[in-house]
């Protein structure tokens, strides 16, 4: 487990691709899990650790994952995601372009319950729920092309589905239209920074996540987003 930053109130983790961040129908030890036993070990904590999961990321996801300490930090951290009063950006790697290198998205996402997955639309239709995000091109290889992504709206799977939209689906994404899956089985998709005003402290706290290392793309593709 990767610890990226702590205080008294918060802890925030580098996801891998394989964590989930709360128990699911898997069975498998979710990465809020991990993080109390960490907290239990660290502070010789007696009972039940508090840790209040803030935000999640999808499983195949990797990158910055928040976590409150204190139920005071987890109460604001939650108005600070609802009031979008966090800067999130994230990391995509894609085989097909847009003929736009960078652009703000619009759509309206219904969420299939039964497949997990979300569709878009261009306009609204019922139960739908506004969906935006701003992309642009920071770099490529002889056959991928890297997207910075700034979220504006947090729906479900809201960046795989409108990226797969405008005919751009993320590396190892089967599950919106990309023809093969990762080794890992993850996606090429991560949440590599994410900014906030501290809970309490009130500074400003800026979190970067490393790609992951063990990923020869990834790997390649680093320099791009160091310089961006």
């Amino acid at each position: 487990m990767h610890i990226l930053y702590e205080d008294n109130h918060i802890i925030a983790v580098n996801k891998s691709s394989s964590d989930i961040v709360q128990g699911d129908k898997t069975g498998d030890m979710p990465l809020s899990e991990e993080v109390k036993l960490y907290l239990k070990k660290k502070y010789n904590k007696p009972g039940d650790v508090f840790l209040g999961v803030v935000h999640r990321l999808d499983r195949p996801v990797s990158g910055v994952v928040v976590f409150a300490k204190t139920s005071k930090a987890l109460s604001r951290m939650n108005e600070l995601f609802k009031t979008r009063q966090v800067e999130k950006v994230y990391w995509a790697i894609v085989k097909n372009m847009s003929e736009d290198t960078e652009g703000r998205l619009e759509h309206y996402l219904l969420k299939n319950e039964k497949q997990n997955k979300s569709y878009a639309y261009d306009k609204m239709v019922p139960k739908a729920k506004k969906a935006i995000l701003s992309y642009r091109l920071v770099g490529q290889s002889e056959t991928y092309f890297l997207l910075e992504v700034r979220l504006e709206t947090g729906r479900h799977h809201q960046i795989r589905c409108q990226l797969a939209k405008i005919g751009c689906p993320i590396k190892g994404d089967l599950k919106y239209g990309f023809p093969r899956s990762n080794r890992d089985g993850g996606i090429s998709l991560h949440a590599g920074y994410v900014a906030f005003t501290h809970p309490v402290s009130k500074e400003l706290i800026q979190i970067e996540a490393p790609v992951p290392q063990e990923d020869k793309l990834w790997k390649a593709m680093e320099k791009f987003i160091t310089s961006s």
